[in-house]
C-alpha cells in the first residue's frame, strides 16, 4: 500500500525541500509514480500544469523566496472544487465535459501558499453520500482492503493520502465527508469551523453545512496545512483546566455502534467523564436542512434529466423533494436551540471526544449492516458538528477487525489548536 509519501510528514517534506535534499519536481515525480489506477483515487491528473508549478516553486525556493510549509508540496483536490483548466465532473454524467474557467478560492489559497496541484480526486456523486462508491467514475477503493468502501464523499482525497500518493489533499465536508474517509482509511481529516476556508468555486450540496477541509496522514500535518491556509489557530477563549494535561475532555456516548469500535476508541480517553447529547435530534435537523437545500441545487436536473444521475443519488433527491417548507424552517430554529445546549457543554469542557464512525468500512455495494443502512449510519456521529459549524478532527485510533477506526475531537470555534494538541497526545 505504500506510496512515495507513506510514513513522511509534511514537516519532513518541507525540511527536505529547504535543505536541498529534495526538489518540487522530484516530489511531483514521486506523487505521479505512486498513483495506483486500481484504487481509482484520481479522476484527473495534470502532469503538465503541476510540472510548471513545481518548476516555479523550485526557482522561488532557490532564490530564497519561501511561501511557507506548503511551498513545492504536491496536493490533490476533490472533484467538486474548481481548478482552472481542469474538468470538474463531480462524479456525475451531468457535468461530463465541463472544464472550470477559474480556480476556487481555496485553490487560489493553495497556489498562493506554493502548493503544486497534482490533479482532481474522485467524489461520491455531487458529494451527496458518505460511502464513496456511487459515481459515474466507478467506486474508489479502500487501500486497506480494496473490496471495501473508502468512505465519502471526499473518497479519492482520503485514499490518495492513505496510499501515500500525496501528503495532503483538500476535500469538502457537509455531513462528515472529510472525516468519514479519514476514519475508514486510517488518516487524519480536519473540518474547520464553518466559513474558515471559503467555499467560493466549490459546487454546493447544502449551503448551511458545506465546509472545505484538509486531509493528511496525521493531526500535526492537518494543523500545518490549516495554519498555512488560514493563519494560526487562536488560543482557547476560556481558561483551560491546568489539572487536566491537555484540557478538559468529555466522552460523548454514542448510541448505535459496533461495541468493538466503541471499546477501541474509548480506550484512548479512559478518564474522560461520559456525557450524553441528543444525537438523534440533531441528526433530524441535519436531514431536514440538507435535504431541502440539496434539492434546491438539483431540482431542474431532476426534472429535466433524471436519467443522468446515479440511481442512489436520484433516489435520495426524490426523497429530499418531499421535505415540507415548515420542516425546513423548524429545523433552522431547532438548530439554534442545539447550538445553545452544546455551547453550555463546551463551557464545562474544552474538547468533546467520540468515535468518528460507529462501524468499520463495509464492502463496496453493501447497502446495510447490523446497525442498519450505511448511508445514515456513517454520518450519525459526524453530521452534528456540521449542523453547529464547530471544528472537528478525526484521527487514527487503531484497528478493529483488521480495519482502521477513527477518534473524533470537537471544540468551540476559535479553539482549533486544542484539537491538534489533544490529538498529539493520543496513543492508539
Amino acid at each position: 500500500m505504500g506510496g512515495f509519501f507513506t510514513g513522511r510528514t509534511l514537516a519532513d517534506v518541507a525540511r527536505g525541500l529547504r535543505s536541498g535534499d529534495e526538489s518540487p519536481a522530484g516530489l511531483l515525480a514521486g506523487a505521479l509514480e505512486s498513483v495506483d489506477p486500481d484504487l481509482n483515487a484520481f479522476v484527473t491528473l495534470d502532469p503538465e500544469g503541476a510540472g510548471e508549478a513545481a518548476r516555479r516553486a523550485g526557482e522561488e525556493l532557490a532564490a530564497g523566496y519561501d511561501r511557507g510549509p506548503l511551498h513545492g508540496v504536491p496536493v490533490a483536490v476533490k472533484d467538486i472544487i474548481d481548478v482552472a483548466g481542469l474538468p470538474t465532473g463531480m462524479g456525475s454524467a451531468h457535468f461530463n465535459g465541463y472544464v472550470a474557467e477559474a480556480d476556487a478560492l481555496c485553490v487560489t489559497m493553495l497556489r498562493d501558499a506554493g502548493a503544486v496541484i497534482v490533479g482532481k480526486t474522485g467524489t461520491h456523486e455531487f458529494a451527496y453520500g458518505g460511502t464513496g462508491d456511487v459515481s459515474v467514475n466507478g467506486p474508489v477503493r479502500n487501500p486497506h482492503d480494496r473490496e471495501r468502501m473508502p468512505g465519502g464523499s471526499s473518497s479519492g482525497s482520503g485514499v490518495a493520502v492513505a496510499a501515500g500518493m500525496v501528503p495532503l489533499a483538500i476535500g469538502t465536508d457537509t455531513g462528515g465527508s472529510v472525516r468519514i474517509p479519514a476514519a475508514f482509511c486510517g488518516i487524519a481529516g480536519f473540518k474547520p469551523p464553518y466559513g474558515a476556508i471559503p467555499t467560493d468555486g466549490v459546487f454546493p450540496l447544502s449551503v448551511s453545512f458545506d465546509h472545505v477541509g484538509v486531509m493528511a496522514a496525521s493531526a500535526a500535518d492537518c494543523a500545518l496545512a490549516y495554519r498555512a491556509l488560514t493563519g494560526p489557530a487562536e488560543a482557547a477563549p476560556s481558561p483551560v483546566d491546568e489539572s487536566a494535561p491537555h484540557g478538559r475532555v468529555a466522552w460523548i456516548e454514542p448510541l448505535e455502534i459496533d461495541p468493538d469500535v466503541e471499546r477501541a476508541v474509548r480506550a484512548l480517553f479512559p478518564d474522560a467523564p461520559a456525557e450524553r447529547i441528543d444525537l438523534p435530534g440533531i441528526r433530524t435537523v441535519f436531514r431536514a436542512i440538507q435535504d431541502a437545500e440539496a434539492y434546491d441545487v438539483h431540482a431542474e436536473r431532476v426534472a429535466e434529466a433524471p436519467g443522468l444521475f446515479q440511481p442512489p443519488t436520484l433516489e435520495r433527491l426524490e426523497r429530499a423533494s418531499r421535505t415540507p417548507g415548515w420542516r425546513y424552517l423548524r429545523a433552522l430554529r431547532e438548530r439554534e436551540r442545539f447550538a445553545a445546549e452544546i455551547a453550555g457543554l463546551l463551557d464545562r469542557y474544552d474538547v468533546l471526544a467520540m468515535p468518528t464512525l460507529p462501524i468499520t468500512a463495509p464492502k463496496i455495494g453493501e447497502t446495510a449492516g447490523p446497525l442498519g443502512p450505511h448511508v445514515p449510519t456513517v454520518v450519525s456521529l459526524t453530521c452534528p458538528w456540521n449542523v453547529l459549524g464547530l471544528p472537528a478532527l478525526s484521527v487514527p485510533a487503531g484497528t478493529v477487525h483488521g480495519l482502521p477506526v477513527g477518534a473524533q475531537l470537537v471544540t468551540r470555534r476559535g479553539a482549533e489548536s486544542l484539537l491538534f494538541d489533544t490529538a498529539e497526545h493520543l496513543a492508539p
